[in-house]
């Protein structure tokens, strides 16, 4: 098996104006990150859409994704639509990352019915084939309990010949989708509750990772070589790493132990990430994402570094 390069991405959603977002942009790509990624949420941050096109046309090689889009927000069909746009207006740069969705404040603002989560997951798990099959140019009939489409066809072909697919969460059954049918499989360590707390770190540690790991490989059987495994890091901090452990930890209210034994925590000093980052590599993750606004830029000399 060939080893996968590793990339890095810088999770951001904010900006006052146009100026901000494009400096912000070409400042991540001369610090070397793969990828510029927008999440979906309601409320005070910027569309994905029209905030990665904005980003790609500032830059030249970045490449642009969303991380993750909310399934419950769009129809497979216009939701292809814009992305087979977005992948050729950027000149085949981006990737589509999608999830099932959990804040309950969104849903309600946008007048959404607020599934239980098995429900949502279900609806992930029916849409996400679908989705690639539009994604590739098909003309598609699908009739489920979730997703009806009637000789629904994007009707314009992306750049790439195919635009990567990244399927994103921690329960059995959204990695399973991700495992059968991504491309990248996002592994982010918890269950979210109804809000944006992460109110069950079941899988933050180094053994959760590894155990989530092994159940994608054996949900994706002869797949499992070809995936590209990805860890949402939710914090990058220089110093000391037991004094920030503390820090996170009391942030998060979680034990400083547990954010210490995290891989989904990155503290201490540069040789400590990049040690941090070779152990996730040795776990067969090739694909780290920072968010901006805890500590992405910290991981500008690592990056250096590990390559």
């Amino acid at each position: 098996m060939t080893e996968r390069p590793l990339r890095f991405g810088v999770s951001t959603s904010s900006a006052a104006e146009r100026g901000e977002w494009r400096q912000r942009a070409r400042q991540y790509e001369a610090m070397g990150f793969d990828t510029l990624v927008v999440a979906d949420h309601l409320g005070g941050v910027l569309s994905p859409m029209t905030a990665l096109l904005a980003a790609a046309e500032a830059t030249e090689r970045l490449r642009i994704g969303t991380f993750v889009l909310n399934n419950d927000f769009w129809s497979p069909l216009l939701l292809a639509r814009e992305a087979v746009t977005l992948d050729v207006l950027s000149g085949g740069r981006l990737e589509l990352g999608v999830g099932a969705g959990h804040a309950q404040e969104e849903y309600e603002a946008a007048g959404l019915r607020y599934d239980r989560p098995a429900v949502r997951v279900a609806r992930l798990a029916e849409t996400v084939p679908v989705l690639r099959r539009l994604l590739d140019g098909e003309t598609v009939d699908h009739e489920g309990p979730h997703v009806t489409l009637r000789q629904a066809t994007v009707g314009v072909a992306a750049t790439q010949p195919r635009i990567p697919l990244l399927v994103g969460g921690n329960g059995d059954a959204v990695l399973e989708t991700a495992a059968v049918h991504a491309d990248t499989v996002g592994l982010v360590g918890f269950t979210s509750g109804t809000g944006r707390r992460h109110t069950n770190l079941s899988h933050f540690t180094w053994a959760g990772l590894e155990e989530r790991i092994a159940h994608v490989r054996r949900a994706a059987g002869s797949r499992a070589d070809t995936l590209e495994l990805n860890v949402l890091v939710q914090m990058v901090r220089t110093g000391d790493r037991g004094a920030l452990a503390d820090e996170v930890g009391a942030a998060f209210h979680q034990p400083a132990e547990l954010i210490a034994d995290s891989p989904f925590v990155m503290l201490g000093d540069t040789g400590a990430m990049v040690d941090h980052v070779q152990r996730l590599r040795a776990a067969g993750v090739s694909y780290v994402v920072a968010f901006a606004e805890r500590g992405a830029a910290d991981l500008a000399p690592v990056i250096g570094r590990v390559r």
